[in-house]
């Protein structure tokens, strides 16, 4: 005992002299943020961010620095974040690419969307649509499966990301007919392709293919929306001819797992108060984003698991073997 006390006695004045420490501590955020990203610049999640990460740093006071890590169909970027510090200076904004299709698509995946990150918050869903070069005699999508069912082989298709894979395997499957997959390093790379007829299939972002989408370089035959858009007027969504079919390609902002949750309840109020904005709404409505946030974290978590089983079970039924 009497060795016991001078050691509780230390104990204390170790915890009174750290105390004050920690209590001066600044507020966050008081250093720059990087919000990493896992597509190339020009992409529509790297608008999206950079349109959000303007915003989101008026709002916090520091800047928010844009880092594009594409590679791996976002698993390069996802793994970067996921060993990340988990203190609020790393953040990733990222799609159901990485957290909703990559798990059921790679089989040695070295990360878990679940239980590697935090979620902090829901921005929105960007839109994506069918598009085919003008050579492929197609006018409608319904067209255009009759004449793949016709040629079966002779068709190809660009996929630059899984939201790109997986929408036109859900295509194929449904509707039965067969047409090639080719991979792309990035979006546009993909569109330039499509344009030049090497590929003559490619479903696009609108926030990267926007400009190609509405012009007549490309013929643009459906969106993956269950309402069409005003960005492309007269375009009907892809359910309406492919019977069943659901695809929702979301984005939202994470950080790694284990962040404190007095930040994420910050970074979520703020990105929130970000995307109420109408300057926010009006330029990212020019890329076809849709503005949709989550209330609070919480939600957003539930989303994303939710979002991993439904994707899951559409690469099932699109019969796509993991890698």
């Amino acid at each position: 005992m009497k060795h016991l006390i001078p050691a509780l006695l230390a104990a204390c004045g170790l915890a009174a002299a750290v105390a004050p420490a920690r209590a001066q501590q600044p507020p966050y955020p008081n250093a720059p943020i990087t919000l990493i990203v896992p597509f190339a610049a020009g992409s529509g999640t790297d608008s999206v961010a950079r349109t959000v990460g303007q915003k989101l740093a008026e709002r916090l006071k520091q800047p928010v620095l844009v880092d594009n890590k594409p590679g791996a169909n976002a698993q390069v970027a996802a793994q970067i974040a996921a060993k990340a510090k988990p203190d609020g200076y790393t953040l990733f904004m990222t799609t159901n690419t990485s957290h909703s299709a990559n798990p059921a698509l790679y089989s040695h995946l070295k990360y878990d969307p679940i239980k590697d990150f935090t979620p902090v918050a829901r921005v929105g869903e960007l839109p994506f649509a069918l598009a085919v070069h003008p050579g492929v005699p197609a006018k409608t999508l319904a067209e255009l499966i009759d004449y793949a069912r016709a040629n079966p082989g002779k068709l190809s298709y660009a996929t630059p990301n899984s939201t790109s894979l997986v929408a036109m395997e859900s295509i194929k499957h449904i509707a039965q007919v067969d047409v090639l997959s080719i991979p792309y390093k990035s979006s546009p790379q993909a569109m330039t392709d499509l344009v030049g007829g090497q590929v003559q299939v490619y479903v696009a972002d609108l926030g990267s293919g926007k400009s190609m989408l509405t012009s007549d370089k490309v013929r643009t035959l459906g969106i993956t929306t269950t309402q069409p858009s005003p960005l492309l007027p007269g375009v009907p969504p892809i359910g309406q001819t492919v019977k069943g079919f659901d695809l929702t390609s979301w984005n939202g902002i994470f950080g790694p797992a284990g962040m404190p949750p007095a930040i994420v309840n910050r970074l979520n109020t703020e990105l929130q108060a970000v995307l109420a904005e109408k300057d926010t709404q009006d330029k990212l409505a020019q890329i076809g984003f849709q503005v949709w946030p989550s209330k609070t974290p919480q939600e957003f978590a539930t989303y994303v698991a939710d979002q991993l089983a439904h994707w899951r079970t559409l690469i099932q039924q699109a019969r796509i073997q993991p890698e």
